[in-house]
């Protein structure tokens, strides 16, 4: 990990007062530890810029060429609502005006 990377988190690093603790087999407790080693950061660290970036992935949809074409061609020339989207937006014009 970079210095600048490193800086940036402690920059905005809260105080810790919270506590999870974690069961993990021999292999992955290594596997923590090699990576703290190499980056510096505590566990809790790489737990948090993992979850971090495990939402940051989440929050992007990838998509392949032919599922960005239909998703395009749906939005410029989408099919009429049927019958049941044209009730539920009636019962809702109802209930909620």
């Amino acid at each position: 990990m970079a210095t600048s990377t490193r800086r940036k988190l402690a920059a905005r690093r809260e105080t810790k007062r919270e506590r999870i603790e974690l069961r993990v087999g021999a292999s992955a407790k290594q596997l923590i530890r090699r990576a703290m080693a190499l980056s510096g950061l505590t566990a809790g660290d790489l737990a948090y810029e993992g979850a971090r970036r495990v939402l940051d992935e989440h929050g992007r949809m990838m998509l392949t060429d032919s599922d960005r074409d239909a998703f395009l061609k749906a939005i410029s020339d989408p099919p009429p609502p049927t019958r049941k989207l044209v009730a539920a937006l009636r019962r809702h014009h109802r209930l909620f005006g």
